[in-house]
């Protein structure tokens, strides 16, 4: 059956209109409400979110949006994004991007691990799968004290290509996290 010529302009501004992206990242001191007036905001200018992140830093709010629109939306946004943040005691920024896509990946991964919080181990492990051309998807780190002694607790979730040569990245991590007597594991996720 042939679509009607409605029906194929209908998917035609359907897709446009998420063909423009903007990502927006927001920090400030954290109180209740501030999610609530930032997605008012956007959903104001007939953006949408479609990816997100927000954590709180010490006191401070952090909200990372990425939001699709038509260039009318996004534009809107843009425009009103600095006098908001300003009301709300926020500091933004704002920057165009496009739609994101996936390289080839034979395998990705989440690498967890802990331990006595020494400085510089976020830089030998990040450095260490640099070495091994692997990019970071995700990373979340954070640290407690207990018993008098702080403790990090990482994971990341990094996307290795056929290139990269698995057995060595493990021999590395191994050698690395054995160093700085941390605990860690490495567990295929796709």
């Amino acid at each position: 059956m042939l679509e009607s010529l409605a029906q194929v302009e209908t998917k035609t501004q359907l897709s446009d209109s998420f063909m423009h992206q903007l990502v927006v990242t927001a920090i400030g001191e954290d109180r209740p409400g501030i999610v609530s007036e930032l997605t008012q905001l956007v959903s104001s200018t007939q953006c949408n979110i479609i990816d997100s992140r927000i954590a709180i830093l010490g006191n401070e709010f952090t909200f990372i949006m990425l939001l699709a629109g038509d260039m009318a939306a996004i534009s809107r946004v843009e425009h009103m994004i600095p006098t908001r943040s300003m009301e709300l005691g926020l500091s933004t920024m704002t920057k165009r991007t496009s739609h994101h896509h996936d390289n080839e990946y034979s395998a990705s991964y989440r690498l967890e691990y802990h331990g006595l919080d020494v400085p510089g181990t976020i830089c030998k492990v990040t450095k260490t799968l640099a070495d091994h051309k692997v990019t970071i998807a995700a990373l979340k780190a954070d640290s407690t004290e207990q018993d008098g002694q702080l403790l990090m607790h990482s994971e990341l979730e990094i996307n290795v290509s056929e290139q990269v040569d698995a057995e060595q990245l493990t021999l590395d991590l191994d050698s690395l996290f054995q160093q700085q007597n941390t605990q860690h594991t490495l567990t295929r996720i796709r």
